[in-house]
């Protein structure tokens, strides 16, 4: 389980694409392979569905080996569920 540091900036982010903090820390807890995927130098990419089945993609910067900085979270489109289905298979 990761911590989450979260502050008023990635809070507002998250919260323009109608997300929360707990769905956000739900997926990036219960990532299946072959996520979290690396992106960019710090920056993981996790796409999951939350214990109450909604599809979402979490984009965060790994800090200190256990620290998540969320820097992005936004639900997934129907062809982004479509494809992210296939994959978990």
């Amino acid at each position: 389980m990761y911590e989450f540091r979260w502050n008023d900036w990635n809070l507002d982010h998250i919260a323009e694409h109608g997300m929360v903090p707990e769905d956000v820390e739900w997926i990036v807890n219960h990532a299946q392979p072959p996520y979290p995927e690396r992106s960019r130098r710090n920056t993981y990419l996790v796409r999951g569905q939350t214990y109450d089945g909604y599809y979402m993609q979490v984009a965060f910067l790994l800090e200190d080996g256990n620290s998540v900085f969320v820097i992005h979270a936004r639900p997934l489109s129907e062809s982004e569920k479509r494809q992210f289905r296939r994959r978990m298979r």
